[in-house]
């Protein structure tokens, strides 16, 4: 599959163009040297300013200002051509004492291993039951203190495709936090389906290391 050209666009107030643009060659060395070998999905990146439109055919990752999600601090979309999109929101972010950049990472990384935001995987410990895990690759490992620095530039952790494979040897992750599968550090988050319940989707958070594939302590999660 060849590379996606990514349009990293500032439409943000907080941020200048400057700043933006300063963390994009952070983030291509990221995709190019950490990410791809891993998830085989790679990306050029563009960087496009105030006043400049991203050319035709382009994914976005966009800096803006404050969130439109309670609690989201960037999500995927789809571009007006019906592309993929990832929205940063830097200045929610900067409110909340988290690093912009990361955001960016995060939402990058994340588009790109799964575009059509419909990917997943099944956790099923009876042939009628299991779990479905959302397949986002940086989720697990969410928060600013498991990122890591590029060129000076702060930028997101990311969990390996053996992350999701239970019994799988690692790594797990690039920066080595998760010493198993499944595994979702203090902070980190991710989306699941019980099949069994039909309850729908819903977010599970760590507030401790907590696994997945443990069915006391997903219970105990419940409350």
């Amino acid at each position: 599959m060849p590379d996606a050209t990514v349009a990293v666009i500032n439409r943000s107030t907080v941020l200048d163009d400057d700043q933006v643009q300063a963390f994009v060659p952070a983030l291509q060395t990221q995709v190019r040297e950490h990410f791809r070998p891993v998830w085989h999905s790679g990306a050029r990146l563009t960087f496009v300013g105030h006043g400049h439109r991203p050319a035709p055919g382009s994914w976005w990752l966009v800096v803006l200002d404050d969130s439109d999600q309670a609690g989201a601090l960037g999500y995927h979309d789809v571009t007006d051509e019906g592309l993929p999109m990832g929205k940063v929101f830097a200045g929610s972010d900067l409110k909340l004492g988290y690093t912009p950049s990361v955001t960016a990472s995060h939402e990058l990384l994340e588009m790109l291993g799964d575009p059509e935001i419909n990917r997943c995987v099944l956790l099923q410990k009876t042939p009628t039951s299991g779990t479905l895990v959302a397949y986002e690759n940086c989720d697990p490992v969410e928060a600013d203190r498991y990122g890591y620095d590029i060129d000076g530039v702060l930028v997101s952790d990311f969990v390996t495709p053996q992350w999701f494979m239970p019994g799988f040897p690692g790594p797990y992750d690039h920066a080595g936090h998760c010493d198993r599968p499944l595994q979702l550090l203090p902070g980190g988050y991710i989306g699941v389906f019980d099949i069994t319940r039909g309850s729908g989707w819903h977010q599970i958070t760590a507030h401790h290391p907590l696994q997945l594939d443990d069915p006391a302590q997903i219970e105990r999660r419940r409350g």
